[in-house]
């Protein structure tokens, strides 16, 4: 089993901020991320797929396929929008960095599927320091 990963880029806003608890609760929980005027990310998404090489050309998926699949599917959608308020998979999903992958996860995996390759991985880099990854478990 051979993994590629492609790496692509965007920005977005979004709030962590729970309805059914008071403000001072989502100030305490989710700190910053609880600003009511949102706050924004420059997100690095790392996407991994797995297959066994193709004998033509030696790849296990041509990386223009999954860069285009990436960004029409992910990319072109959360690019410069708020996530909380512009993403319709997003809709009623607290944007966690967790959540997030989880839900690129489910956008992708049917995608990746369709070019006899497996979803390996979702990672989101959210800041310098700070990343999830995502198995689909």
């Amino acid at each position: 089993m051979v993994y590629v990963t492609r790496r692509e880029t965007f920005n977005a806003a979004h709030k962590l901020h729970r309805n059914d608890w008071s403000d001072a609760k989502n100030i305490e929980i989710f700190g910053a991320c609880a600003n009511p005027n949102w706050h924004g990310h420059n997100y690095v998404l790392f996407v991994t797929v797995k297959a066994k090489t193709e004998t033509g050309t030696g790849f296990v998926m041509n990386l223009k396929t999954l860069s285009s699949i990436v960004r029409k599917n992910i990319i072109d959608i959360v690019d410069h929008k708020n996530l909380n308020l512009d993403v319709p998979f997003m809709k009623d999903i607290l944007p966690s960095a967790e959540n997030v992958a989880i839900a690129f996860w489910k956008v992708l995996e049917p995608h990746i599927a369709k070019e006899g390759c497996k979803l390996h991985s979702i990672r989101l880099q959210e800041t310098e320091n700070n990343s999830v990854e995502y198995f689909g478990e």
